[in-house]
């Protein structure tokens, strides 16, 4: 299947990471620890599920488990750098190709591991601590900054550092309810006994494609392989962070949605198959390739919803299908949506996320601005404490349901006030879900669908890049 792709030279530039308001990423990353849901069958294919969509829960107070994964993320999100193409990433390469480190979750005191063969335990400096034969199940203890493995009788010494599970003849590990493919890692912090995947970056792909674009069929082949070479160039530019934190990514939005062996289909595997080693390149260097789910008719560039810089490779696209008034991404279930907040639901999120907890009343709402696309520029609350301000893709933070964020910043507000003056009801109505930079997902399925292939879905969404293959 790889026939269908060609390396070709090229070149890239550094793209600043998606920038996210500090006080919303505690969320986000909470969920990394919560299964992911495949999202709602399309009526048109009941076999076929829609790109993942973005949930952000509640934020939890910055004590809890999670602690440990926003710190490191906060501090290397901003400083995200795109990788050479000629220059490795400081990450080992193990068996089965160079390896990513995914940060699975945080376990308070002590969690529990399996394996469907044999694997063994080693300790920081490599040196074996144990080996399992047989499928039992052994629980890891922190104990301060040492770890320790545990099953029935058999207790080891507590050892600095981390502890590390890697299967042998082609076993699979066990991990909080799912199978992992590579190996798992336990480093004790302050916050708990963090959970790390060391996987194959192949292997990690066939999860993450699956888990971002949904389920496929074999005629939507083509987006699937666009999407395993936008999600490995992301990857790819992770891997540059070093070795100095104890991971690269997580399994939430945050990064790429990876859910293990579970979230694993033919269609993704044959993609990542048929697209092996490739990547985005623009002026030489890997790029950081963001994808959304819907665009709602055209793509927006990064300084439309994010505060960063141009890149020539993130332009506005049109999705307009050539010579009609439709869209690739209209199949998606949100291309248009409607949501409505009462004035008190408004009330409380203005409270809670523009006024640092200060009780508000709200009189009203206005869009503050459009971008060139049409998207909004900000959403301006008129209170009684004045005007506050979410900006850009801060919006779709603010004015969420259930821990669901608004499904884009493309949005028109209608104000209802009541009659003592205050905000009786807020409705929202936007095009696209997601937040419009780079490829759009369900653009990539409705092109698939009629003939473009993987090549062709990518120069659309990505203009000026070029395919190249990495090791």
């Amino acid at each position: 299947m790889r026939a269908r792709f060609a390396a070709v030279p090229g070149r890239t530039r550094a793209l600043a990471a998606r920038a996210i308001h500090s006080a919303f990423v505690v969320g986000l990353l909470c969920a990394a620890f919560a299964a992911c849901s495949g999202g709602v069958p399309r009526p048109e294919s009941p076999q076929a599920t829609p790109p993942r969509p973005e949930v952000a829960p509640e934020p939890l107070p910055r004590d809890s488990i999670g602690a440990i994964i926003e710190r490191e993320a906060e501090r290397n999100r901003a400083r995200d750098q795109s990788v050479p193409f000629d220059e490795a990433p400081a990450v080992p390469a193990g068996p089965g190709g160079r390896r990513i480190r995914v940060a699975l979750g945080v376990a308070t005191g002590e969690t529990s591991l399996s394996s469907t063969g044999p694997w063994r335990l080693t300790d920081d400096n490599g040196s074996t601590v144990a080996r399992i034969a047989t499928d039992v199940t052994w629980r890891i203890e922190q104990r301060g900054q040492r770890v320790r493995a545990l099953q029935g009788t058999l207790i080891t010494a507590a050892r600095p550092g981390r502890l590390v599970a890697t299967p042998d003849n082609g076993a699979i590990l066990r991990w909080g309810g799912r199978r992992y493919r590579g190996a798992l890692e336990f480093v004790p912090t302050d916050t708990g006994l963090l959970v790390v995947n060391a996987v194959p970056l192949e292997q990690y792909l066939r999860a993450v494609v699956a888990g971002e674009i949904g389920k496929r069929t074999e005629a939507e082949h083509a987006a699937a392989e666009a999407q395993a070479v936008a999600a490995r160039s992301y990857a790819w530019v992770k891997l540059g962070g070093g070795t100095a934190r104890p991971f690269d990514v997580v399994t939430t939005v945050i990064d790429q949605v990876y859910g293990g062996v579970e979230a694993e289909t033919p269609v993704a595997d044959a993609a990542v198959e048929a697209t092996q080693g490739l990547v985005l390149t623009y002026g030489g260097r890997v790029i950081n390739a963001p994808y959304h789910s819907a665009c709602g008719g055209t793509t927006a560039e990064p300084p439309d919803v994010w505060r960063s810089g141009t890149e020539p490779f993130l332009r506005r696209v049109s999705d307009r299908m050539p010579g009609s008034t439709r869209s690739w991404c209209d199949i998606a279930p949100r291309y248009r949506w409607t949501t409505t907040f009462t004035g008190d639901e408004v009330e409380r999120l203005v409270a809670r996320y523009l006024a640092n907890g200060a009780a508000v009343r709200v009189r009203g709402a206005s869009v503050t601005g459009l971008t060139p696309g049409g998207r909004a520029t900000g959403i301006a609350f008129e209170t009684s404490r004045g005007r506050l301000e979410a900006r850009g893709n801060e919006l779709r933070f603010v004015l969420r349901k259930g821990g669901e964020l608004l499904a884009s910043t493309w949005v028109e507000l209608d104000v209802r006030p009541g009659a003592d003056g205050q905000l009786e009801a807020l409705t929202v109505r936007g095009r696209g879900y997601g937040h419009g930079v780079g490829m759009c997902q369900w653009g990539a399925i409705g092109r698939s669908r009629a003939g473009q292939d993987a090549r062709t879905i990518l120069a659309a969404y990505y203009p000026g890049t070029q395919l190249r293959r990495v090791d």
